[in-house]
């Protein structure tokens, strides 16, 4: 087998002379069987442009192999950087100082929660295994069991350190599938936090699981960022069968982690690899406008096993990248979020308003009191 190597403009180009000339590395680089590349994997210039008006009249499809081909290349330079970055990172250390507020005076979490939340059988839980794959480096162990060994889904939030370290800045929770009306559950997620084996209510699970407390020895996390996760491959078919049901599922998710986050979750694609190049891209930019999402920017297309069926780390560089960047992203929107802490002034105004309350409590049910007896009283002096 001849070498692979790169040309000028980042594409892979093989020297080996098999049929057609295409690269060993096809099987992953898939959008280059496109029409907008050539036999040998080339792009042509459509993917180039040259002038301003140019890239503000590329085509939402042209958009998307454009990103296709900044993931390749980044991936080819900068993969052990980003992991390295994700391995080091402590919470905190992605956060700009804006209006005179320093890292220091932030109330920080010990760790950011990355909550994973979509339909049942999205690829959630395929998703945590392709995390401990890439960013702990544990190889093509599977730390999860998905939905096709297990009948009736994730039951319970779990909490995985996918980075495998006692030093770790954030956490994934994993979480079992919402359909349309369960956004509820997502929202209280989000207000009122997670802790590892809370039961899910939108899980199959039993009544008595479902009620039962979660174990109060584990903690209470504060959830920071929102990855939903989707089912491509699932949502256009049933698409194109006119079942538009995984697609308003999708969208329900989305709608619930936006409103309750107050700004735009990472949007993860999964399952891509079932589906045609062309079929791929149209997934992808269907669902993005369904969301109202940059359809270049606003998701990433993570498929989480390869065709042998294994996870996918070193034989796949391009996703193991889109994995980390889209991790890299929830840091960062969860490190803008963060609040200062609040300072002696405003604690002692907090203080002194529920003093207020409750005293002007305590006058209300004394005056009412008062109003009931001299009511009584007033009806005995009209009977004497």
């Amino acid at each position: 087998m001849g070498s692979v190597g790169m040309d000028g403009e980042g594409n892979e180009v093989s020297e080996d002379d098999s049929p057609g000339g295409l690269p060993p590395a096809f099987c992953y680089r898939w959008w280059r069987s496109l029409p907008e590349f050539d036999v040998g994997g080339r792009a042509g210039g459509s993917l180039f442009p040259t002038t301003a008006a140019e890239v503000s009249s590329l085509s939402p499809r042209l958009r998307v192999v454009k990103e296709m081909e900044r993931l390749a290349m980044a991936a080819h330079d900068s993969l052990d950087d980003l992991r390295h970055k994700l391995l080091s990172y402590r919470v905190g250390d992605l956060w700009v100082p804006a209006g005179g507020v320093h890292r220091d005076s932030l109330d920080l979490p010990p760790v950011i929660t990355i909550l994973l939340a979509g339909p049942a059988a999205a690829g959630k839980s395929s998703l945590v295994n392709l995390m401990y794959s890439v960013l702990g480096r544990s190889g093509l162990i599977p730390f999860v069991r998905t939905s096709s060994e297990k009948t009736r889904g994730t039951s319970c939030l779990e909490e995985h350190n996918v980075l495998r370290s006692t030093r770790n800045g954030f956490c994934v929770y994993d979480s079992g599938g919402l359909d349309q009306d369960q956004t509820a559950e997502l929202s209280r997620w989000i207000d009122d936090g997670v802790r590892h084996l809370q039961p899910c209510g939108g899980a199959a699970v039993d009544t008595q699981l479902r009620v039962s407390p979660p174990p109060p020895r584990f903690t209470k996390r504060k959830v920071n960022a929102v990855m939903v996760v989707a089912d491509m491959a699932e949502v256009f078919r049933a698409q194109k069968s006119g079942d538009s049901s995984p697609l308003e599922a999708v969208k329900a998710v989305f709608g619930g982690a936006a409103a309750a986050e107050h700004q735009s979750p990472i949007v993860a694609l999964t399952h891509g690899d079932l589906l045609a190049a062309e079929d791929r891209i149209q997934a992808r930019m269907m669902i993005c406008k369904a969301l109202g999402v940059s359809e270049s920017t606003g998701a990433y297309d993570i498929a989480c096993l390869n065709e042998y069926g294994l996870l996918v780390e070193e034989f796949d560089a391009v996703t193991a990248y889109a994995l980390a960047e889209a991790v890299y992203r929830a840091l960062l929107a969860a490190d803008r979020s963060h609040r200062p802490k609040p300072r002696p002034a405003e604690w002692l105004l907090h203080a002194v308003t529920w003093f207020m309350w409750l005293l002007s409590a305590v006058f209300a049910f004394i005056s009412d009191c008062f109003s009931s007896l001299a009511g009584r009283h007033r009806g005995k002096l009209k009977i004497g």
